[in-house]
């Protein structure tokens, strides 16, 4: 036999190792992407929730290159070694398949347990994700001792390559997640995906050894992922929990019409119900803080307005409930819109009656910081309303001292900015927070909120609640708010003092160094906003 035809079986091994290796680790950091937006309908996106998704992940690749490091012992036959490899990856596809079931079984009990926010999300997490986690990191300490054995004179450069091939694997799994699964299969696609592509794998490297090893993985795989995916179907679980998944968000459309007695709508973006709109009447504002910025701009702008046009900058889209009423009822309107997710607009525009094409509407889907930043410095809007979110908090950096400063600067002199805010009823530090920062650079900050929902918190001890920050250069004149139209309301401005003395005094100043918006949140419970 000839160098040639004998150094054939040897390249298609180190061809078969180098594959599984790659992929492998392409998968273990897919399922670390795909988990954050699995979770997000249930307990949505924040700090705490990746903080805990990739400790978790960490956790289990780490107990698995050990456990991998002691299968792969010198002591072990080749078809042993081989053997334990297809048997992880087998393992590996079970149980990441597995997770889309166990997510439906177990998140609602779970999160309804009263532990507690952190320990409730990573407790989730383990079970989902530490076991698919733990058998991938099985994988590389078997393969890189298979493929030292075929040089086993020179191992440094062998290792050097496995190295490689894991981390190029991690980064190409991040990046097709990120940039192309989601987006094109969904989430629960992308983790079936992802337990086919080990179960490929564990075939490949079945190839590698014996027959009976074969015989053995293809068994135990049909067995075990027949059987998986049978349970996995009567949970309902590849079934998507999203009428749409975009880059940024579940997105999921309900009818509210049973709630209003109307033909109306509801977006939820992961688990956050977000807008609410009527079909047939913008102006009537189901959302209790949509309906006080409405009332409170007309009676301070619209009622008595001296300039023949009205200019408002709208952070977040969401339902468009606002530029929505503004548009069919406000005379020379000029709306402008940042929505970051162009699926959200399109959402809006086909289930919840959105003119996308209003001529009084100019919808951007770029970053709201970003676009006024890039707008003229000069006096513009009448009023700027914050209704961005990013789980039931405000993304950092529109909350900071320095972006609040470029607001100010496009606001004309009776202009005025507003900001939704949620945070507990009895200790509100992230709203005081707020209130603190906008204080260094606007001459007056009010704080309003619905009198129902006050006393609601209040006796619910700390439930959260909305609230409705104003800040200018002027204040309103108003210490109490009646509804004129729609839905029959109050609001009351609460006392600056009163609030800031709830949350204490150690609250810092946010800017955009240190904005540590998660934290002061943290001790507040899971809940959605009203």
């Amino acid at each position: 036999m000839t160098a040639a035809a004998t150094s054939r079986p040897v390249l298609l091994r180190r061809i078969v190792l180098d594959l599984t290796l790659l992929l492998s680790a392409a998968c273990g950091l897919i399922v670390e992407i795909v988990a954050g937006r699995l979770i997000a309908p249930y307990v949505g996106m924040s700090l705490y929730t990746w903080t805990a998704i990739i400790a978790v992940v960490l956790a289990g690749l780490s107990a698995g290159h050990w456990i991998g490091g002691q299968l792969a012992t010198a002591k072990a036959s080749e078809a042993t070694t081989v053997r334990r490899l297809s048997l992880a990856l087998v393992f590996a596809s079970v149980s990441s398949l597995a997770s889309l079931g166990l997510l439906r079984i177990i998140s609602g009990p779970l999160l309804s347990s009263g532990i507690g926010d952190v320990p409730a999300v990573m407790l989730l997490c383990a079970a989902l994700f530490l076991l698919p986690s733990l058998f991938v990191g099985i994988v590389a300490p078997i393969v890189t001792r298979l493929a030292v054995e075929q040089r086993a004179d020179d191992p440094g450069p062998v290792i050097g390559r496995m190295y490689a091939l894991g981390t190029l694997g991690s980064i190409a799994g991040t990046l097709s997640a990120g940039y192309l699964f989601i987006s094109w299969i969904g989430s629960a696609g992308t983790i079936v995906a992802v337990s086919a592509t080990y179960a490929g794998l564990a075939v490949l490297c079945a190839l590698y050894g014996r027959q009976r090893t074969i015989a053995l993985v293809i068994g135990i795989a049909i067995v075990l992922l027949g059987s998986t995916a049978t349970w996995t179907g009567r949970q309902g679980a590849f079934a998507s929990a999203c009428l749409q998944e975009s880059d940024y968000f579940c997105i999921r459309v309900d009818d509210f019409s049973a709630v209003s007695g109307r033909p109306s709508a509801l977006i939820v973006l992961d688990h956050l119900a977000h807008s609410i709109n009527d079909r047939d009447d913008p102006s009537i504002l189901f959302s209790a803080y949509v309906h006080f910025v409405d009332e409170y701009t007309r009676r301070r702008h619209l009622e008595r307005r001296s300039r023949p046009t009205f200019s408002a900058f709208f952070i977040g889209g969401g339902g468009y409930t606002l530029p929505r009423a503004w548009a069919e009822s406000v005379p020379n309107a000029r709306l402008v819109v940042a929505e970051i997710d162009p699926a959200v607009t399109r959402m809006a525009r086909d289930h919840l009656w959105f003119d996308a094409a209003h001529p009084a509407i100019a919808i951007h889907h770029r970053d709201a910081r970003l676009l006024l930043q890039s707008l003229p410095a000069e006096p513009t809007f009448d009023v700027v309303f914050g209704d961005a979110f990013h789980d039931i908090s405000i993304p950092s950096h529109l909350v900071t001292r320095e972006f609040h400063d470029e607001i100010a600067r496009r606001l004309t002199p009776n202009g005025f900015y507003v900001a939704n805010v949620v945070d507990s009823g009895v200790r509100p530090r992230f709203l005081s927070a707020l209130i603190h920062t906008l204080q260094q650079d606007y001459r007056s900050v009010e704080v309003w909120a619905e009198a129902e929902a006050v006393v609601a918190a209040v006796e619910r001890t700390g439930e959260r609640t909305t609230y409705i920050v104003v800040a200018g250069r002027s204040p309103g004149p108003y210490t109490r708010l009646d509804s004129r139209n729609g839905l029959q309301r109050q609001w009351l401005r609460l006392p600056l003092k009163a609030v800031q003395d709830l949350a204490g005094t150690d609250v810092p100043i946010l800017t955009d160094d240190f904005a540590p918006v998660d934290r002061l949140m943290a001790s507040n419970p899971i809940a959605s906003r009203k």
